[in-house]
């Protein structure tokens, strides 16, 4: 439609050049007035012709079959201009053929990196999900280098970054003194060289500690505990799926009697998970809740028993000694538990995580720990300074919500991730 718009403009403008030029003869020939009055019926002609061009126009448009011969019968007879005006009409195909041109999409993709990811293993990811301590510390390291020599200037800056990456002042000391002596014997010539022998000394601080106790108890009794908040209850619940998926049978102990909903809690991730449970009422004694978990996983023959304590500050010395409790009495009900005591930190508290660490041991002897919320903070380097510093292992870090996202730790590859 537009093409009889401007046939109609056009038009419109012939006409008044038609009676500006009638005017110009009406002054120099008064006789020839009555010739120029009939150019308007001319083209009021025109105008009408128009419009009987559009109403051709209009069945053709209705129907996809026909063709348009009468655009172009009419269209003949004009100048090249308007020759050229059925080009507007093809605008809108192009405008249609570009909106229907299919997008590259991502999605397929996506789908093809997650099936990829179990072959890449946990740390490919963690390599992602550690992005912000990766950031900390291996873009501070790229910011004191760049157009810098390795030297011993070098790594008093690199001494500063490893202590605000929450590595620890003495696992900071005792990596740097390591690279001191790269740099006297000439082995750290650029940037990279200095990130790769890093990497390696934090995976040999990692690997230094004592191995995780081989769980070949029947039953193997694990008693987890830590402060509040830290997502110890979530934790139990993730380890439980974790070692289900290796073929144990699994008995979780609601221990939590103080916390209001602990008990429905866990007792629901016992239902995500297929497992058996045995808890308390509110206010009850959770060192009778543990004496019975042991006592039900022997029976039933179980291989595991999970047992849940009450979140509470390691500043509450009434509180801790309550854990000894606990301790006493599972291994008075079975000698030799709990075989394990695995406290459960939150990596985002930074250096205080490692605080908790050193008051927990003091009461009751542990034997590793749990990091959670690994994935978000640039903080990680407390993995490094917990090993270090308390030579204690990580058993497992969290790396997201799911509960497929707690998965045991492994040295080398955290040291490779953050790099």
């Amino acid at each position: 439609m537009a093409f009889f718009k401007r046939f109609k403009k056009k038009k419109a403008q012939q006409e008044q050049e038609g009676q500006s030029q009638a005017q110009d003869q009406a002054v120099s020939e008064p006789e020839a007035v009555s010739q120029d009055e009939e150019n308007p019926p001319v083209a009021e002609a025109a105008v009408a012709e128009a419009k009987d061009v559009e109403q051709a126009d209009t069945p053709a448009t209705a129907e996809p079959g026909e063709t348009k011969q009468p655009q172009e019968e009419e269209a003949a007879p004009q100048d090249l201009e308007t020759q050229a005006e059925p080009v507007p009409e093809s605008e809108p195909k192009a405008e249609l053929e570009a909106e229907q041109e299919p997008e590259p999409e991502s999605e397929p993709e996506d789908e093809q990196t997650s099936e990829q990811e179990p072959k890449r293993g946990l740390w490919g990811r963690l390599g992602q999900r550690l992005k912000k301590t990766k950031d900390k510390i291996g873009g501070s390291i790229d910011r004191i280098t760049l157009g810098k020599k390795i030297d011993d200037e070098v790594l008093d800056d690199l001494e500063e970054v490893l202590v605000t990456a929450d590595l620890g002042v003495h696992t900071s000391l005792k990596l740097i003194e390591q690279l001191r002596g790269k740099v006297a014997r000439k082995e750290l010539d650029d940037t990279e060289a200095l990130k790769k022998a890093l990497a390696q000394g934090i995976a040999e601080v990692l690997t230094e500690v004592p191995p995780t106790p081989e769980r070949d108890n029947n039953p193997h009794v694990i008693m987890v505990v830590g402060v509040n908040g830290v997502g110890k209850t979530t934790s139990i619940g993730k380890l439980a799926n974790y070692f289900k998926s290796q073929g144990r049978s699994v008995l979780l102990a609601a221990g939590d009697t103080f916390r209001a909903a602990a008990n429905e809690q866990l007792t629901i991730w016992s239902e995500r998970v297929g497992c058996d449970i045995v808890g308390g009422q509110e206010g009850a004694d959770p060192s009778a809740v543990a004496f019975d978990a042991v006592e039900a996983a022997l029976n039933r023959g179980r291989d595991l028993v999970l047992i849940d304590t009450a979140g509470r500050l390691h500043t509450k010395v009434n509180l801790m000694e309550e854990l000894k409790k606990i301790h006493r009495v599972l291994g008075k009900k079975l000698p030799g538990a709990p075989h394990e005591v695995i406290l459960v930190v939150d990596a985002t508290t930074g250096q205080n995580a490692l605080q908790q660490a050193k008051l927990f041991n003091q009461v009751v002897p542990l034997t590793g720990l749990v990091l959670t919320k690994l994935d978000g903070t640039a903080k990680g380097g407390v993995v490094v300074a917990i090993s270090g510093e308390m030579n204690l292992p990580i058993c497992f870090v969290g790396l997201g919500e799911g509960m497929e996202d707690l998965r045991p730790f492994e040295a080398e590859g955290f040291a490779e991730a953050i790099f």
